[in-house]
């Protein structure tokens, strides 16, 4: 809406002609004017009006009428449902492109970058950073530049929002530009950087460690690829935040008890501790807060479900010695011609012979890579799945997860390894999209890698049967060898493995779990076994 309005102790002269094209166009609402004729001629033959000063006359238009689509979060990934906004990439103002990122997200199975499919200004973010996001509710309002959708979906996402001024709608310069900072009341105040952007690179765990110690992210430093932060950095940030605060404390005699409960997650201790009249600067002593309650990240809450649902299933366990040495001179061979070729796979772990033998032993046990299928009102089904994707168990900086190498029944041990390495490298990254968690037939975990013997892995209900490799021993056994035409026993090095196995009760027996870790057993102390049964 825009008036008219005459200076003052003045008359305007407007062409009539002009008036009633633009009254015709806009829509004018004329209040008390005087139209005064004036000489013909002055103005090329056309009459003129002059609206005296004690005259207004107020244009009015229709009301502007603005697409503001709310994006929602689409479902990235089999059975998510929420997820937490790990960082924002724009904020309310910002101008956005298609594929322009919008925010990270991270849900029980993967971080993901959320990109806008649309042209147009960001009008409201319905999140928070830490905040849990639902799938399909809106996450942040677009208003677009191009009105006229095509899409039927963005013709029903679109909401009109008509108003009488949109300028008031609209953000200030001010708010548009300056950077949006939250910062927890107790964060220290003496920043080891200046914050040169809005945007930080780093892991849920790395974000989770810096909740805990009321750090904002935006003023640490990144050592990391790229400037990504990492665990480190925080921590290093934390000791430097209170070696500037805290005096050193001298104490005369510590004794160091065990804890009363699992988790002590701010508590700090070493053997050097328990020396008397030692000086205890601020880096080795740390000052412990009050009880936090924390919610659990989006890997914790998979857990928490898929454990409590785990509870409803009976569990038969077998547990059972397999050597090893045969095995490993295979693979020292194997290792000697990959350095000598020079290709991109130059080593190859123990892993791929693991999963190899687990996909051979599947083949002639194929309830093994089954699942159940129970649904309400209809009797519990078995489905027997072609398929052998078996997931190995990873531990990332953001928490335990599962990817999966599809079709293990048809790649080679080479092509085993080099999916597992690329693997590895996208979960140290936290780049494991969600086509690497999804499928999932059978499991395999090699829990060894930290340590431990003896296992009791856990099933999921999506799968009957999991397997956990203990730690390798080298422990005596005995031997029966013939001297003199006599046997003779004797005590002989052996490189020993556990493996421990569970499967579903329910709908498989004792004695198929047995037979299949006989033959597991078997192909890996016999690996020229395994490449007769290769395809």
């Amino acid at each position: 809406m825009f008036a008219i309005l005459t200076a003052a102790k003045r008359a305007v002269p407007v062409a009539a002609s002009s008036v009633r094209a633009l009254a015709r166009v806009s829509g004018v609402r004329t209040y008390s004017s005087r139209i005064l004729p004036t000489a013909a001629g002055a103005s090329g033959g056309h009459s003129k009006l002059t609206v005296s000063s004690d005259t207004c006359r107020e244009l009015q238009t229709s009301a502007t009428l603005h697409s503001i689509i709310p994006y929602k979060l689409a479902d990235i990934g089999e059975g998510i449902t929420e997820c937490e906004i790990i960082q924002w990439y724009v904020k309310p103002g910002d101008k956005v492109s298609q594929f322009d990122k919008i925010c990270e997200v991270a849900s029980d199975k993967a971080t993901v970058e959320i990109t806008s499919r649309y042209d147009g200004v960001i009008r409201k973010l319905h999140y928070q950073d830490n905040d849990i996001a639902l799938v399909g509710k809106p996450i942040v309002d677009i208003e677009i530049d191009n009105p006229d959708m095509t899409s039927a979906e963005a013709a029903a996402d679109s909401v009109a929002v008509a108003t009488s001024n949109p300028a008031q709608s609209l953000p200030s310069n001010d708010a548009a530009t300056e950077p949006t900072v939250v910062l927890a009341d107790s964060a220290p105040k003496n920043f080891a950087v200046d914050r040169t952007s809005d945007v930080v690179y780093a892991t849920p765990a790395v974000r989770r460690v810096a909740r805990e110690n009321n750090v904002d992210l935006h003023y640490v430093a990144g050592s990391g690829k790229g400037g990504r932060v990492l665990k480190e950095d925080v921590l290093r940030f934390v000791e430097l935040q209170k070696s500037s605060t805290v005096p050193n404390v001298t104490v005369p005699n510590v004794t160091v008890q065990e804890p009363n409960t699992v988790d002590q997650p701010f508590v700090q201790a070493n053997a050097s501790s328990t020396a008397p009249g030692i000086s205890l600067s601020s880096a080795s002593a740390v000052i412990t807060g009050e009880d936090q309650l924390v919610s659990l990240s989006p890997i914790q809450r998979a857990m928490f479900k898929s454990m409590t649902d785990s509870l409803g299933i009976p569990h038969f366990r077998f547990k059972d010695e397999i050597e090893l040495d045969a095995l490993m001179q295979a693979r020292q061979r194997i290792n000697k011609y990959l350095a000598e070729q020079n290709g991109e796979l130059t080593k190859m772990t123990y892993m791929p012979f693991f999963v190899k033998a687990a996909s051979l032993a599947l083949t002639k046990y194929p309830i093994l890579n089954a699942r159940v299928v129970a649904e309400a009102g209809t009797p519990p089904k078995l489905q027997f799945r072609a398929s052998h994707n078996i997931g190995v168990a990873m531990d990332t900086p953001g928490g335990l997860i599962v990817p999966n190498i599809k079709n293990v029944q048809t790649k080679s041990l080479m092509d085993i390894a080099t999916e597992l390495g690329a693997l590895a490298q996208r979960g140290r990254s936290g780049a494991i999209g969600s086509a690497d968690l999804r499928g999932g037939t059978f499991t395999l975990s090699n829990v060894g890698m930290i340590g431990g013997t003896y296992l009791s892995p856990v099933l999921v209900d999506s799968e009957v049967c999991i397997g956990a490799i203990g730690k390798v021993q080298r422990l005596p056994r005995f031997e029966t060898v013939e001297i003199d035409n006599r046997p003779v026993e004797r005590v002989v090095p052996r490189h020993i493995l556990v493996a421990s196995w569970s499967a579903d009760h329910r709908v498989v027996d004792g004695a198929t779990m047995a037979r299949f870790a006989v033959l597991y057993k078997q192909l890996l102390e016999h690996p020229e076994i395994m490449l007769a049964n290769m395809k």
